[in-house]
């Protein structure tokens, strides 16, 4: 049996990814995991969305496990890579004050007169 087989599910032939939750984030606004997809596990931090806000990596739905609160399979929504090779552009608070300041339809008014 090759390294690949080795990391199938025998039912669905998908790699495992399966996340363990362990604890609140230290700043209180997501938890704790240990992940463990294929043969390779990693440490990381669920965070839910916000509208408007930058997305930090993958997102995930998980379905909770019967044999356990705390496990839960891992189904990759959005894999968090941006296809141009660059990063996504986000317009924060400040670009879109600033941009009304220089282009808002009353200045170009007062202008115009």
């Amino acid at each position: 049996m090759d390294s690949e087989s080795s990391r199938k599910a025998s039912a669905g032939g998908k790699l495992q990814d399966v996340v363990l939750v362990y604890g609140a984030s230290d700043d209180g606004r997501g938890y704790e995991v240990l992940r463990q997809r294929g043969d390779q596990l990693q440490a990381g931090r669920l965070r839910p969305l916000h509208d408007g806000k930058p997305i930090h990596g993958e997102v995930v739905r998980l379905e909770p496990r019967k044999e356990s609160p705390a496990l839960f399979d891992v189904e990759v929504q959005h894999d968090g890579r941006v296809a141009s090779g660059r990063p996504a552009q986000v317009a924060t608070d400040e670009y879109r004050k600033g941009w009304e300041s220089i282009w808002s339809s009353k200045r170009k008014s007062r202008e115009l007169n």
